[in-house]
């Protein structure tokens, strides 16, 4: 038995001899010892053993879940820290060591109101009111509450010009709750700190899509791509405007660009795949989409070309198949029934084809009235009617 070990042996014994004859400060310091040997296994026996003893004391409870926490086995120091609260509320740094192991346990929803509690007893623009305010905004992030995330974020980015990380969070935050102009606001911010920022390129040009700017949403993915050709979903955003746009060889390169660095990216697949399909080159399209719907069934598009696919090649039970397929997985897609009702009454099943004709002029219908709306309140028309067919028509997340 080395040094060390002799050491730690001789620690555990004292602990455990100071225990037995009813002295908690003595056994205390002896387990502070043996963590400041990092002989933490050995400490957390003691801190058990204390807490038996002393069932009404917090600290052996606080002291194992720090331990857990080291271990990063957040989970299980959360029902620790709670126990050590019950029995004294007041004890300075439970509830943040509490708030923090929820956090990183991923019980976010868990944490919000225990962040919310230590931020209004913070003092105002103190440092642990800007902590508490970023955590606080990035668990209503997690959680998918951007609306309540936002003003959060935006306050402790406003306390924090140089945070790069947390304006990128905040952009995002502005992209889901579709404060457009705000994204373009805090990507000039990003830009300032760092101007090859790929992903906040990205951020803009998805807003910028939003705001029907192909124009502008086109060069800022180009931007993207250039800035870091490795950036996730780079590729696939600027392979999908250009798709949107009909620009189809250049959108195939981008395309496959993003398969070269992600070859299991199914969206890219199956979008490669129409691409090769409107580019006449349904042999080539196939495979793509076979693929790309095996790894996601819920490809809607996949399930049309391959009815289309089949269809043209008289191939009808399966393409009806595929095509009813894609019907139950995007009911409000013109060009699924289109297609669908065409191959009823290639079958002879003309009532069926009816139904199906009649569900498409609907859509059609609805998506004029909504397109004169928008005429009338203002709005310029965005995209030229799509025609009713064979032209599938999706958004980048079928």
């Amino acid at each position: 038995m080395n040094r060390a070990s002799l050491l730690a042996f001789a620690l555990v014994l004292s602990a455990q001899t100071a225990c037995a004859q009813g002295s908690y400060v003595a056994a205390r310091q002896s387990v502070l010892a043996l963590e400041q040997q990092q002989s933490f296994a050995q400490a957390e026996t003691a801190w058990r053993s204390l807490s038996k003893t002393y069932p009404n004391n917090p600290e052996p409870y606080a002291r194992i879940a720090l331990l857990e926490g080291r271990q990063e086995h957040f989970k299980e120091a959360v029902p620790l820290y709670r126990k050590a609260i019950k029995l004294n509320p007041n004890v300075p740094g439970l509830r943040l060591n509490l708030a923090l192991a929820l956090f990183k346990s991923g019980q976010l929803k868990e944490a919000v109101p225990v962040f919310q509690a230590l931020l209004k007893t913070a003092p105002a623009d103190s440092p642990d009111a800007q902590r508490f305010t970023i955590l606080l905004g990035m668990s209503h992030y997690g959680l998918a509450e951007y609306d309540k995330a936002a003003p959060l974020l935006k306050s402790a980015a406003d306390h924090d010009q140089q945070n790069l990380a947390l304006r990128l969070a905040l952009a995002h935050t502005y992209l889901w709750t579709r404060q457009f102009p705000k994204v373009m606001d805090v990507y000039k911010e990003i830009l300032a700190l760092n101007p090859d920022s790929a992903e906040a390129d990205m951020i803009a040009g998805e807003a910028l899509d939003e705001m029907k700017d192909n124009e502008g949403s086109t060069k800022m993915f180009r931007a993207a791509v250039k800035a870091n050709p490795k950036e996730p979903n780079a590729h696939f955003g600027l392979a999908y405007l250009l798709w949107t746009q009909k620009q189809y060889p250049e959108a195939a390169t981008e395309f496959q660009a993003e398969l070269s660095n992600d070859p299991q990216h199914a969206q890219s697949m199956v979008y490669l795949g129409d691409t090769y399909l409107q580019l006449n080159r349904a042999e080539e399209a196939k495979p793509l989409l076979t693929q790309g719907l095996q790894l996601d069934s819920t490809l809607w598009l996949a399930d049309l070309d391959l009815g289309i696919i089949d269809s043209d090649a008289g191939r009808n039970d399966r393409a009806l198949k595929e095509l009813e397929t894609a019907a139950r997985l995007k009911p409000d897609e013109v060009n699924v029934h289109w297609r669908l009702g065409r191959l009823y009454r290639t079958m002879g099943r003309k009532e069926d084809a009816k139904v199906e004709f009649d569900k498409a002029s609907k859509l059609n219908k609805a998506a004029d009235e909504d397109l004169y709306k928008k005429m009338a309140n203002g709005h310029p028309r965005s995209d030229p009617q799509q025609p009713t067919a064979p032209q599938p028509t999706t958004s980048p997340n079928p």
